[in-house]
């Protein structure tokens, strides 16, 4: 005879295990849809965004998409573009990753741009007595060029906006703009300041301007009379090797002084006279070249710097540098290892705030060609950077905003740890479109050099960094 009891808990167990596996299957909707609704994995990797901050990113994202589970992993910058490149050499790569802003033509043949739509699965309730699961395929609309240049700050589309031959193999070529990735935020060069080296100098404000700063690194800085070795930096510029950026600093400059870093056919331009200025008699990225080197020479009343003193970054956390040239991301590693260090940050100085320019340097999220679920892919990259989506990603890790978005440039302007870079979002560009990117660094660094060991005048130096540069436009 059976036992009541038994019965009872056999019962509730069947009843039990139904709605465990009902809740996974909705009843509703299309069969296409409910096809579609299935577990996905994405692979984000990226280098500077902490796991802690993307995870809001990727918490908001399954909200919506439950069924996506994305797995992120944060590489050093030293092993990043390596292990990107072996990864996808083995089709093991990321769905979604990071790039340089400058890397963008370098790794294009890689990426999968921006689709119109993507069509995705969405769960849901419906009915009101008589709940009711329910799948449902929606179009989801990608971010367009046009979208890309009234959406995001001025610097932007020209760096992820690129041209691509959609005509069939064997046809004519039809070139079109296509988005090819987007930023979560974007960075500008900005002037790191030892307060109280500057308040032992008598010094009330950082330099607004270049020749502010020019008065205030040759107060600051003291030379042993002896032997002519600099006991204390005012400013950490002027060499290649040892100054970190040297290629964004001196970069900066030339473009401040209006040079024309590339001609109206893409080819590298910086030894040039601007169109606009026929009567100018130098070259304005000479003059800005020999400005820049000037302070690493000892001839020079301000000589401040030299290739004997250690990295940049490493003499400003020891408190042997007033000034240092750096951006957002140095922050983190200054107060880690020297949390006494009374410091701040300031504007980079301007040559005059008629034409203010600032550097951008920044990071933008891109989809692999050889992903297996790019829809999903590139959902995601348009989800997390729009607004309502990437602004706890930028409260939380302190970062400035890529977005032409007046509600969060305001915000951030009242914010005093990006306040600063929050100001110059609307003046920063950057210049370099090629694909060589570390060729063209290198090419900066070996002017700067050969002017500063006299191997080279500058006229000469400049014309030969131009052709290099210009090479590593076409060439990888």
């Amino acid at each position: 005879m059976v036992k009541r009891g038994g019965f009872k808990i056999a019962l509730v167990s069947l009843m039990a295990f139904v709605l465990l596996f009902s809740s996974g299957c909705a009843k509703g909707g299309t069969t296409a849809a409910k096809d579609a609704y299935k577990p996905v994995e994405l692979e984000y990797w990226s280098v500077w965004n902490d796991e802690a901050d993307v995870r809001l990113l990727i918490t908001a994202y399954q909200q919506v998409h439950p069924n996506v589970r994305i797995n992120y992993k944060k590489l050093r910058y030293e092993e990043y573009e390596m292990a990107l490149l072996e990864a996808m050499a083995e089709d093991r790569g990321p769905d979604v990753f990071s790039l340089h802003n400058t890397w963008t033509r370098k790794y294009q043949s890689r990426l999968l741009p921006a689709p119109v739509s993507v069509n995705l699965p969405y769960k849901f309730m419906t009915g009101t007595v008589k709940k009711e699961e329910v799948v449902e395929l929606r179009p989801s609309v990608m971010i367009s060029p046009a979208g890309v240049a009234k959406t995001f700050l001025d610097v932007v589309a020209d760096d992820v906006v690129l041209m691509q031959n959609t005509a069939t193999e064997g046809a004519k070529p039809n070139y079109e703009k296509k988005v090819y990735a987007l930023p979560l935020s974007l960075d500008t060069l900005v002037l790191y300041y030892n307060k109280d080296l500057l308040n032992n100098t008598g010094i009330v404000a950082p330099p607004t301007n270049w020749t502010e700063f020019q008065e205030q690194t040759k107060k600051i800085t003291k030379i042993d009379k002896d032997t002519g070795d600099i006991i204390l930096s005012g400013a950490a510029i002027g060499t290649a090797d040892n100054v970190v950026r040297s290629f964004d600093i001196l970069s900066l400059l030339m473009m401040q002084n209006l040079a024309p870093m590339l001609d109206d056919t893409g080819s590298a331009s910086f030894d040039k006279i601007p169109k606009a200025y026929p009567n100018i008699t130098v070259p304005p990225g000479l003059g800005a070249l020999d400005f820049y080197t000037q302070f690493s020479s000892p001839l020079y009343e301000g000589y401040c710097w030299n290739n004997k003193l250690p990295n940049s970054l490493e003499a400003f956390i020891k408190g042997k540098t007033a000034f240092f040239f750096g951006y957002a991301y140095n922050r983190a590693e200054i107060m880690s290892k020297a949390p006494k260090l009374n410091f701040n940050i300031a504007a980079v100085p301007q040559v005059s705030d008629a034409q203010k320019v600032n550097y951008a340097n920044y990071w933008v999220e891109a989809v692999s060609n050889k992903t297996k679920v790019s829809s999903y892919a590139w959902d995601f990259v348009n989800f997390i950077t729009q607004e309502a989506n990437v602004e706890a990603y930028l409260d939380q890790a302190k970062k400035p905003t890529a977005l032409r978005s007046t509600k969060l440039i305001n915000k951030q302007l009242a914010d005093g740890r990006v306040e600063v870079f929050a100001d110059q979002l609307l003046t920063a560009k950057s210049w370099y479109k090629g694909l060589n990117p570390e060729a063209a660094e290198q090419s900066f660094k070996e002017m700067i050099n050969v002017v500063l060991d006299g191997s080279l005048e500058t006229q000469k130096a400049i014309k030969q960094a131009v052709a290099k540069v210009t090479q590593s436009i076409y060439t990888k």
